[in-house]
């Protein structure tokens, strides 16, 4: 069992550390928001760009995988789905298909890259304009989390930014690629 001033010194360790400090400034709920979006969206944007071109059309092979989408697949559904989460923020009709990677031309990986990066700039657009009141009290309509608060939408755009990341990570490690982020980290971690 610990001591006492151990525990206190482990909570005050904690508490002072200034990532779990409160924020001085009064951000407002959309900016929270868009600073975990931003790191989500580097993340995600960082493992595409280390996929070389030859390899976008990789899919994970065996029959575990049979029907999964490919990595170029993968890159166009995050984009797509990005302006759909955002859509349905703004109260705009999304775009269709997004399951399959919607209606964009993008095929190339350069084309992918460029509309991921758009989406994500579209993301942050839309963060920007949407007022704490209309945040949470004024509901997004469409099938991506439609009749939730917009909060809900954004925070699920960016869960979902998230989910594809933990997806595309295994396809870069099959083909002998160490995720740009994990090679930030200490070996300890990989």
């Amino acid at each position: 069992m610990r001591s006492a001033p151990a525990v206190l010194f482990l909570c005050l360790a904690f508490f002072a550390n200034p990532l779990f400090a409160a924020d001085e400034t009064a951000a407002s709920v959309s900016s929270s928001v868009s600073a975990v979006l931003n790191v989500t969206a580097q993340q995600f944007l960082s493992a595409a760009e280390a996929m070389p071109e030859n390899l976008y059309s990789f899919a994970p092979p065996g029959a575990g995988f049979k029907g999964v989408r490919t990595f170029g697949e993968q890159v166009k559904h995050v984009a797509c789905g990005n302006f759909a989460f955002f859509n349905a923020i703004e109260g705009k009709t999304p775009p269709p298909h997004c399951e399959k990677g919607g209606p964009a031309e993008a095929s190339t990986r350069s084309e992918l890259l460029a509309y991921l990066r758009e989406s994500f700039a579209y993301g942050n657009k839309v963060l920007a304009a949407m007022s704490d009141k209309d945040a949470l009290t004024r509901t997004a309509k469409g099938p991506y989390w439609g009749g939730s608060t917009r909060l809900t939408v954004a925070v699920a755009a960016v869960w979902h930014i998230s989910d594809h990341y933990g997806q595309i990570v295994p396809y870069l490690r099959m083909n002998g690629i160490l995720p740009p982020t994990t090679q930030q980290h200490p070996l300890a971690v990989r």
